[in-house]
């Protein structure tokens, strides 16, 4: 049973590590609402228990985040309970300024560029297994898109 904990652990580690280094994460990330710890908690509680195939405890959560200390299930919980705030508020952003019609104004025009190609960025990563053509033709345009975004995401968050 322990090697499976330190499998899933491994995993869930992994899996994190690679997301939060993406570098189109560090720019979504370094501009969102969330710390890095809140980010790195709220994706162990969202995730979890699909990749571990189980409900996982908050004591079992907690002891999978990157950090080599042990943290307590409450000071995960104080954490995970901030990011959900932090969601939550970002979520009636959202809705307040759709409710108010600003999303229909010209000027929010970029954004929503900005948001089709990080649909483009994640379709082209999700491609890539499954692409039977040149891999290495299809790297380099997620390379383009990338580059793309992170050019967008750093001139759209500068005043």
């Amino acid at each position: 049973m322990e090697a499976n904990v330190l499998k899933l652990k491994d995993n869930v580690q992994v899996w994190l590590t690679s997301s939060l280094n993406d570098p189109v994460s560090k720019i979504l990330a370094k501009n969102s609402h969330l710390t890095t710890t809140q980010l790195e908690t709220f994706l162990i509680d969202i995730l979890s228990d699909s990749l571990s195939g189980k409900s996982l405890t908050y004591d079992e959560k907690a002891s999978l985040r990157l950090i080599k200390a042990k943290i307590s299930r409450g000071a995960f919980n104080r954490t995970l309970k901030q990011a959900k705030d932090n969601v939550i508020k970002s979520i009636y952003t959202v809705l307040l300024l759709g409710y108010l019609g600003v999303f229909e104004s010209i000027a929010l025009d970029p954004y929503l560029e900005i948001a089709n190609k990080l649909q483009d960025y994640v379709a082209a990563h999700k491609n890539l297994s499954h692409n039977d053509g040149n891999i290495e033709d299809h790297k380099k345009l997620i390379e383009m898109i990338r580059e793309e975004l992170e050019t967008g995401l750093k001139n759209l968050s500068s005043p």
